[in-house]
């Protein structure tokens, strides 16, 4: 039995300011190009402020087509609508999982004009076979979410996929996707330790979003400060440790796709044609079929 590699860290990416929708104030922690080192995710943004000028233009009616977002509401309330006239609320903790397959035209308006609007939206590729399928949604609560104790005062939430942790088995509430996405929210008590099975076969990043990590670099000890994305070489384990003020963040991780990838906005196919469709069809109306 070959021994297990812990995963080195490759690279530490500080998010860039950035403005969506109408006028929303937004961290793009990644994005755009060179995506590949990421493949299967294509993006991902934080959002977080307690001045409504920041969040309260929303974000109004707009396409998709060919990937899946993911929104983790951490504080705020947010209201999805679409044109197939489904409606779904984000409360505090909650995740809305879409797949927007051949086309969906869709709106998310903060339900709130003060507090805090804090989360995260991630983006996730289809594969070229089932990026025209139907639209739909997993909608999620947070009671939802499968919620486990690390063993040493911490707590992991499981969004997606599906891990062991000190020999216990834990599933998430998404599961059965073909890029065997793993999405977990990490909390990590002072100076608290974790070593996390991830699949050889995927790459993975980790979003630190308040205090700091130390992780497992090539012949040395690196660290991760609250705003910072660490990308990881090829492994078996992810090993953390929390700073002095404990740690929460994002463990992403996902099966690549290894396809073409020609994004326009909120079209991504494989192909400049397939985009140039999307456009006519968004154009005529057809979009979603």
């Amino acid at each position: 039995m070959s021994q297990l590699k812990k995963r080195d860290l490759l690279e530490a990416i500080v998010g860039q300011p950035a403005s969506d929708g109408d006028g929303v104030k937004l961290t793009r922690v990644f994005g755009g190009s060179n995506s590949a080192r990421f493949d299967p995710f294509l993006m991902l943004d934080e959002f977080g402020s307690d001045s409504a000028e920041d969040y309260i233009g929303g974000f109004p009616s707009h396409p998709h087509r060919g990937f899946e977002t993911v929104t983790y509401m951490l504080e705020g309330r947010m209201l999805h609508e679409d044109h197939m006239g489904n409606r779904g609320l984000l409360e505090p903790g909650g995740v809305q999982w879409m797949t927007a397959g051949r086309g969906i035209i869709h709106s998310e308006m903060p339900q709130q004009d003060h507090g805090t609007m804090r989360g995260f939206q991630l983006w996730v590729n289809l594969p070229a076979a089932e990026k025209m399928q139907p639209a739909h949604y997993q909608d999620l609560p947070a009671d939802a979410i499968p919620e486990y104790a690390t063993g040493n005062g911490g707590s992991l939430k499981v969004i997606a996929g599906a891990l062991e942790l000190n020999g216990a088995a834990m599933s998430g509430a998404i599961t059965g996707k073909s890029t065997e996405p793993l999405y977990l929210d990490l909390h990590l008590t002072p100076g608290e330790q974790v070593i996390l099975p991830v699949p050889g076969s995927h790459n993975l990043v980790s979003y630190v979003y308040e205090g700091d990590i130390e992780v497992h670099g090539e012949e040395r000890q690196a660290g991760l400060k609250a705003g910072r994305l660490g990308r990881f070489d090829k492994g078996d384990l992810l090993e953390l440790k929390a700073g002095g003020q404990g740690a929460r963040l994002l463990i992403i991780a996902g099966k690549p796709i290894g396809e073409p990838v020609v994004q326009y906005g909120p079209f991504v196919m494989n192909s400049e044609a397939e985009i140039h469709q999307a456009v006519r069809d968004f154009q005529q109306g057809t979009l979603a079929g």
